[in-house]
């Protein structure tokens, strides 16, 4: 098709000329030292045309000879340039092959053609990339030293560099990524400290933060951290509350005392304090502590609005209740039995109900209710040999030992 193209411009050209210089009288007239020469302007236009492309062809064909060393210079330096590429492509290869030892081995060649090579020294983007993949290379391989060598000459290259602020802060969070695989929570949450805000923000700094706070034992660092991350969606829905709940609860049982735990309490997110599962672990860890009055006052919120909650909820609700109802005040009845009234299927609140009827003294009804939930399924082990136990000792309060007997034997019997 291009020779067709081309034929059909030449005829082209050869028609404008027969068109243009066919009727071309004119004479070009030329005079040196007497003498005249006369020819035709359009043999005259040919000639100079001719000329000029010989003039040009001269031209390049010298500057091409002159230029020559400089070239072949140019085509060993890419020559190199391209073998140190292809180095470090093949150590990339053998790193996300696993194989480590090799890796390493082509990061170095790459890196020492990159030196070898005058022209190829300032780029020191290039080599930081070499210097860290070596480094990561000698960290799978378990050798610090080397690994450690690396990455401080990664960051000096990386800080000469033009453009080589991403190579930096991909350095720092290698070093962080590297300090808790050595389980050295301290020094990685000083490396991540020294990122820019904007690199701290980052998904991977926030996983990094989170795992060292949490190997720091950091409950609430890393709870904080945790929430950042799901609102950044680093995690489904379902698995961040899991993982938010298990922090906070971390925390809760961190408290060593009441006053610790009043603390905690306090520096939990407001979510945090409204999920009833995490009331329900403060109110049991208050419990331990005997203060249940604390651990009431935390849970009560939730049972003025217990219709807002699920039937799991309700059930956990009504279990940790009990371990708080030392000292529970008679306002407390009256809660209990319109959560019972409106929600009479739900056996927790009838276990909750008949302990609160203990202790208040209430020893009729709150046998009625345990009776009711001392063998139902739905509620925890340690709620039925609870029911269990309590009724022994009503038993024994009303001077029948053989019953007493009976209730500690069923409870002995729960598996």
């Amino acid at each position: 098709m291009r020779a067709v193209i081309w034929l059909v411009l030449l005829f082209a050209v050869a028609v404008v000329a027969a068109l243009a210089l066919g009727s071309n009288d004119g004479l070009a007239s030329f005079y040196w030292n007497g003498w005249r020469l006369d020819v035709s302007l359009n043999l005259f236009l040919l000639v100079l045309v001719g000329s000029c492309f010989a003039l040009v062809t001269v031209i390049q064909t010298l500057s091409s000879l002159i230029s020559l060393p400089r070239r072949a210079h140019e085509w060993r330096v890419l020559q190199r340039e391209r073998s140190a590429q292809a180095a470090l492509r093949e150590s990339l290869s053998e790193f996300f092959s696993a194989r480590y030892s090799r890796a390493q081995k082509e990061a170095q060649k790459a890196l020492s053609i990159q030196a070898q090579t005058p022209e190829l020294v300032d780029d020191h983007g290039f080599m930081a990339l070499g210097h860290l993949l070596a480094a990561n290379s000698a960290h799978r391989l378990q050798d610090k030293r080397r690994r450690d060598e690396q990455l401080q000459l990664a960051l000096e290259l990386s800080s000469r560099a033009k453009l080589g602020r991403a190579q930096e802060e991909g350095a720092r969070l290698l070093a962080a990524e590297w300090a808790l695989d050595d389980r050295d929570a301290e020094k990685a949450l000083h490396l991540l400290a020294e990122l820019n805000p904007g690199v701290a923000r980052r998904t991977q700094a926030l996983r990094l933060k989170l795992q060292a706070t949490r190997l720091a034992r950091q409950p609430l660092e890393a709870l904080s951290t945790a929430r950042l991350l799901a609102k950044h969606q680093g995690f489904s829905k379902v698995a961040a509350q899991g993982l938010l709940r298990s922090l906070a609860f971390e925390a809760l049982d961190s408290a060593r005392d009441i006053e610790q735990l009043r603390s905690v309490w306090h520096q939990l997110d407001s979510t945090d304090r409204h999920d009833v599962i995490v009331a329900v672990r403060a109110a049991t860890c208050a419990a331990a502590l005997s203060s249940a009055e604390d651990g009431r006052s935390w849970l009560r919120p939730f049972w003025d609005d217990i219709a807002d909650l699920q039937t799991e909820e309700r059930g956990a609700l009504g279990e940790a209740l009990v371990p708080v109802v030392i000292g529970i005040g008679p306002e407390w009845l009256a809660r209990l039995e319109s959560a019972v009234k409106r929600f009479p299927r739900d056996k927790p609140l009838v276990y909750a109900l008949g302990h609160v009827l203990v202790e208040r003294q209430l020893w009729g009804r709150a046998r009625l209710m345990l009776e009711q939930v001392r063998d139902d399924r739905s509620l925890s082990l340690v709620a039925r040999r609870r029911s269990w136990l309590t009724l022994a000792r009503l038993a024994e309060q009303d001077g029948d030992l053989e019953r007493r007997a009976s209730c500690h034997r069923a409870a002995a019997m729960l598996q």
